[in-house]
């Protein structure tokens, strides 16, 4: 740590240096705060996480249940132990409440007196926080399992849909209608995602073992579909062509730079693409668990070194080094099934959700002294020949002399 500090100080490295390593470290020592509690609201399994960008200040969550929450995780009280309490609840006892199981829920990127919430009873409502009052309501045919608006769009205000229909539907928040939809799946859609590098591009995952990458711009159909084979036809005939997995594709994320895209599947497969040229990087992440039929929501990892994924794996969160493959470490900490999970880049925390109806958070341990502080402390000491401690209380002032 003293090393990053002088070469920080002296101008030899640039001051990310720092706080990249630093943050990769908090990532690497992560395990689950026994001192913090997230206030237990919903009866059923937890499906969906999302915390605004804002303030980092405020969680939502979705259930099973319907229920859609709002937590505090600022820790107001100042105490060690503590609980991160719920604000307000979209409860059952609310005429507004979704009747079936919320799928995914997502603060608006720009202002945290929004949200969006969708769920199986085949709507996606947008709703005042003030109010708690849904301010537009989409009805859909089919059982909706996923949305996403952009984190950084300027110029449209869509929002990509994805339910039981093969089309993805793209609706706009200023006019409250459909924009248009997107053909080309074949399978309900599992999972959609926009590029945090290019507002335009919009990733979609589905049940046909295809992931296709759109600009939404033109109407000529997707830019590719990511081939798991990189255009080599597979020597196994039970392998089709242009599939990104062998099973349904139920996860994507992009990497925080947006320029590689991570993708899950029942087929106990994690791939990671290029998502400027869709061609498979050829990771191998081994195997990963994975048997959810819904959409599973997957974090990455922001700021460090070297960017982390951590995927719902049973009852448990895998850690995996993004680019490497390595799966780091477990964490384990759940009774049953995790479904979502989500990293908060401003403490390098993470909170993920499952079946069991925890909301679980995980922190980095307590920081040890360096070796090189401990050395240079040492020498320090044998330096001035007496203890480190006693030299604090020493009169500097007075004179040598009687």
């Amino acid at each position: 740590m003293l090393g990053f500090l002088s070469a920080r100080q002296t101008g030899l490295d640039d001051p990310l240096r720092l706080r990249r390593a630093e943050s990769t470290r908090r990532v690497l020592s992560f395990e689950l705060n026994s001192d913090r509690e997230v206030d237990r609201i919903h009866g059923n399994g937890i499906n969906t996480l999302d915390i605004e960008v804002i303030d980092g200040r405020y969680m939502l969550s979705g259930g099973a249940d319907g229920v859609i929450v709002i937590y505090d995780l600022e820790n107001s009280s100042r105490k060690t132990q503590y609980t991160c309490k719920a604000l307000c609840t979209v409860g059952r006892s609310s005429r507004y409440v979704h009747r079936f199981s919320v799928e995914t829920v997502q603060w608006y990127p720009r202002d945290t007196g929004m949200f969006v919430s969708s769920s199986f009873d085949k709507t996606m409502k947008v709703w005042d926080t003030e109010t708690l009052k849904p301010a537009e309501v989409f009805q859909f045919q089919g059982n909706v399992y996923c949305h996403h608006m952009s984190p950084i769009a300027r110029k449209h205000s869509l929002i990509a849909v994805g339910t039981e229909d093969p089309k993805v539907q793209l609706c706009d928040l200023k006019s409250g209608g459909r924009s248009h939809i997107l053909q080309g799946h074949r399978g309900e859609i599992l999972s959609v995602r926009w590029s945090p590098r290019h507002e335009h591009i919009l990733a979609t995952a589905s049940a046909d073992s295809r992931v296709r990458l759109w600009d939404v711009r033109k109407a000529s159909g997707s830019l590719f579909t990511l081939d798991q084979h990189n255009g080599e036809k597979s020597k196994a005939s039970s392998e089709a062509v242009n599939t990104a997995h062998n099973g349904r594709v139920n996860g994507l994320r992009f990497a925080p730079d947006g320029l590689h895209l991570l993708s899950t599947g029942t087929d106990d497969r994690m791939r990671l693409w290029n998502s400027a040229t869709g061609a498979n990087t050829l990771v191998n992440y081994g195997k990963v668990e994975n048997d959810s039929r819904k959409g599973l929501q997957v974090a990455v990892s922001q700021g460090c070194s070297t960017e982390f994924a951590f995927v719902p794996c049973g009852s448990s969160v895998a850690v995996y080094a993004l680019h490497t493959g390595e799966r780091v470490t477990t964490l384990r900490g759940h009774y049953n099934n995790v479904n979502c999970c989500v990293f908060h880049p401003d403490y390098q925390e993470l909170y993920s959700g499952g079946k069991d109806c925890n909301i679980l958070a995980w922190v980095p341990s307590p920081r040890c002294p360096d070796i090189e502080d401990e050395e240079r402390g040492a020498a320090a000491q044998e330096g001035a020949g007496q203890p480190a401690a006693s030299r604090a209380f020493e009169d500097a002032w007075s004179s040598d002399e009687g």
